[in-house]
C-alpha cells in the first residue's frame, strides 16, 4: 500500500491540489485543513483536482473534495476540475456525482511544477469523526444512490462515544 500525500501549486489565483497514493481518512484532517485554507484566499480564480497518481481514495476524501466544488460555486467560481485516468476511480465519482460539480476530465491540460507538500494535520478522535461525518454529509447531497450508500454510515458514526 502507498500512503498519500497531497501536493499544491498556486499560480497567478489558479490553484492545482494533487492526491499521490492511498487517499484514505487518514488524511482528511490534512485535506479538510488545506481545502478551508484554500477557499479563504481571495486570489483564487479556479481550482483544478489532480488524480492521477492516486491509486485509491475513500469515500471520506471524496465528501471533502465535493465540499470544495459546492464551496466555489458558493463564491461564484467556475467548477472546479479534476483529472482522473483511473477508470475505476472516474468509474466512482461518475457513480457519485461529481459531475454535476466538477469538470470531470481525463488527462491534465498542462504540467506543473514547483508542487509543494501539504503537512500533515494530527487531530483528535473526535474532531476526525465530525470530519468524516460532514464529508459522508456532502456524499449524501450528492445524489440519492449516496443517501442509501452512506446513511447507516452517518447514523452509526453520530450515535456512537
Amino acid at each position: 500500500m502507498s500512503e498519500g500525500e497531497i501536493f499544491y501549486a498556486c499560480q497567478d489565483g489558479h490553484y492545482v491540489l494533487k492526491f499521490v497514493g492511498e487517499v484514505r481518512l487518514t488524511l482528511c484532517s490534512t485535506i479538510d485543513q488545506h481545502l478551508e485554507s484554500l477557499l479563504s484566499l481571495d486570489e483564487i480564480t479556479d481550482t483544478l483536482i489532480d488524480l492521477t497518481e492516486t491509486i485509491n481514495i475513500d469515500s471520506t476524501s471524496l465528501g471533502l473534495i465535493a465540499k470544495l466544488a459546492i464551496k466555489t460555486a458558493e463564491r461564484k467560481m467556475p467548477k472546479p476540475t479534476l483529472v482522473s485516468t483511473n477508470p475505476d476511480i472516474t468509474r466512482i465519482l461518475l457513480a457519485m456525482g461529481f459531475d454535476k460539480v466538477f469538470l470531470l476530465i481525463d488527462s491534465l491540460p498542462t504540467s506543473v511544477k514547483d508542487l509543494r507538500k501539504v503537512p500533515f494535520v494530527e487531530e483528535s478522535e473526535d474532531v476526525i469523526k465530525q470530519r468524516i461525518i460532514d464529508a459522508h454529509r456532502v456524499l449524501i447531497d450528492l445524489n440519492e444512490g449516496n443517501r442509501s450508500a452512506f446513511k447507516d454510515l452517518v447514523e452509526t458514526l453520530e450515535n456512537c462515544g
